[in-house]
């Protein structure tokens, strides 16, 4: 999806290309994006110089969208999972761990909705070739000014 991102608004790319660029294999990358695809996410275009695209600007795709397309809800326990039966756990009526557990939740989804693909577009340009993301990417990027993801600070 960063690919993509990357090269949102300049034409189609092949999994060949994502793959040779992110170091994932192929077969890999064709059942992403199959789930991608059901998701209205990204879009394929068939053909000698066909490929994927994604079907909406990458400042509006969030990574909260992404994961839980590919990974499902976000849960780090089963008793925070949103398909979670009461008292399905011995354990829940005593447990004083389940407010933490909630806490930690609450905070990844509030990384992952508020992180953008172009905000990591953006990080990617800024720090290229480390692979990290820094926190202030995380808090503070998507109130930067939204230029395009292009575009390189």
């Amino acid at each position: 999806m960063t690919e993509l991102a990357r090269t949102y608004g300049h034409g189609l790319l092949s999994l060949a290309e994502i793959s040779r660029t992110e170091l994932l294999p192929l077969a890999y990358l064709e059942q992403l994006i199959g789930e991608l695809r059901r998701a209205g996410l990204v879009e394929g275009v068939r053909g000698l110089h066909g490929g994927y695209r994604l079907t909406r600007a990458p400042d509006e795709i969030t990574v909260g969208e992404v994961y839980r397309v590919l990974e499902g809800p976000i849960a780090p326990v089963e008793c925070t999972a949103d398909d979670y039966l009461p008292h399905s756990c011995d354990r829940e009526d005593g447990c004083l761990s389940r407010t933490v557990w909630e806490r930690v939740q609450q905070a990844i989804t509030n990384v992952l909705d508020s992180t953008t693909l172009c905000d990591l577009s953006r990080e990617r340009a800024a720090h290229p070739g480390t692979g990290l993301i820094t926190i202030d990417t995380l808090t503070g990027a998507r109130d930067a000014v939204k230029e395009g993801c292009l575009k390189t600070p």
